[in-house]
């Protein structure tokens, strides 16, 4: 697992050793990279909350499916798939894309907690113990502020995510929501507190843009939902036309 993170991590070391050659300030480049790798997965966590949006509409068929084929799991798997297939759902389709953004995600982790394990820019030795803002050494934990928006911000993301497709999903995930909603902030808060301010920064920035990356998304999707919406309606209109001609005739 280190090898594989270290894959990852290296080469985003390299670009973050990249950007502080540009712009001469480690928080700031931090951000940068944290806005070029939220970026990259765009595309992917743009997939995610298609999928999100398309079972959340689905919750009141598969609740249906699960009253009805309670005691019998065999026709239950059966059904919720041929409702699956029938909506164009693939259940592996919401769990690509965390899979494919997790190992990025990790090694940027794993390098903003240890820089210099996978940097050799002898000028970064120096740059990651700089100050930014009113962190005196971002290799050095903050006690309070990043650590507090790392954690609220942790908590509007989780918001966001849940918020729409699991609302009726049964008590099990709903336990489960709870604790991502709730209990996983808290604890980035106080892991938060001993980590590096850099990776607080790195988790704070990436979260206050994936939360405006999670509204823009939804909001396009309602777009594209009412747009199919009026595109269903136009033709129906016109197949009642055409049978309405036809009996004219």
């Amino acid at each position: 697992m280190n090898f594989i993170i270290g894959l990852f991590a290296k080469p985003i070391g390299s670009l973050l050793a990249w950007i502080y050659g540009v712009v001469n300030n480690y928080g700031l480049s931090i951000i940068i990279l944290t806005l070029i790798v939220r970026l990259i997965l765009l595309p992917l966590h743009a997939k995610q909350i298609r999928y999100t949006s398309k079972i959340s509409e689905l919750q009141p068929q598969l609740k249906e499916i699960q009253e009805r084929y309670a005691a019998d799991r065999e026709m239950l798997g059966q059904k919720t798939m041929e409702l699956y297939q029938r909506e164009g759902v693939s259940p592996s389709s919401g769990c690509l894309p965390l899979l494919i953004q997790m190992p990025i995600i990790m090694g940027l982790f794993a390098l903003l907690r240890t820089p210099l394990s996978f940097m050799t820019s002898t000028q970064m030795i120096a740059a990651i113990h700089e100050s930014f803002l009113w962190v005196k050494d971002l290799c050095q934990p903050d006690s309070w502020i990043l650590p507090f928006i790392a954690g609220l911000s942790t908590y509007f993301t989780g918001a966001a995510g849940v918020s729409g497709a699991t609302g009726s999903a049964g008590t099990a995930n709903g336990a489960m929501n709870a604790v991502t909603k709730y209990f996983f902030p808290i604890f980035i808060f106080l892991i938060g507190r001993s980590f590096p301010a850099g990776l607080a920064l790195y988790w704070a920035v990436g979260n206050i843009f994936m939360i405006f990356q999670t509204m823009f998304l939804n909001r396009l999707r309602e777009k594209e939902k009412i747009r199919d919406e009026i595109i269903e309606e136009e033709k129906e209109k016109r197949r009642k036309a055409r049978e309405e001609a036809k009996r004219k005739s």
